[in-house]
């Protein structure tokens, strides 16, 4: 059981680069720690050039589109870029996360995320590098 003093929880997720990375299976046992039976999951990932998506988790060419989709909508070395402190693929990241979500929240019922049947939750990774990604995790 969740020590209800501590309702906010941190799940890192470490990614290798562009991409998602499904964390469902993490958030499902972090509700089972909780003890919470009806009420809300509320996620917040804690970075600028990386966001939280609800996405199809059968098929891991529809992961594979939506990546290319926006790698064409947000382009590398677009010339009106002044923000390049950390490389070629900062300021990219940063405007695919305002693009996207930084946070989620998920009704919970009979001690179930209310997802769909082909529904997962991913960290969207929009860096190139390895990075080590904390999503605050709120259930109550």
């Amino acid at each position: 059981m969740m020590d209800i003093s501590r309702m906010v929880e941190i799940i890192r997720i470490e990614t290798q680069g562009q991409g998602l990375y499904e964390f469902t299976d993490r958030l499902k046992q972090q509700l089972n720690s909780s003890g919470v039976q009806e009420g809300l999951c509320t996620l917040l990932i804690q970075h600028t050039s990386a966001s939280l998506t609800i996405q199809e988790n059968a098929d891991p060419s529809a992961q594979q589109d939506l990546e290319n989709w926006l790698n064409r909508l947000v382009p590398e070395g677009d010339p009106l870029y002044t923000h390049l402190f950390e490389g070629r693929d900062d300021m990219p990241a940063h405007i695919k996360a305002a693009l996207t979500a930084t946070t989620l929240s998920i009704p919970v019922s009979e001690g179930r995320l209310l997802l769909g049947t082909w529904q997962g939750v991913y960290c969207w990774e929009h860096r190139h590098g390895r990075q080590i990604r904390s999503v605050a995790v709120h259930i109550g």
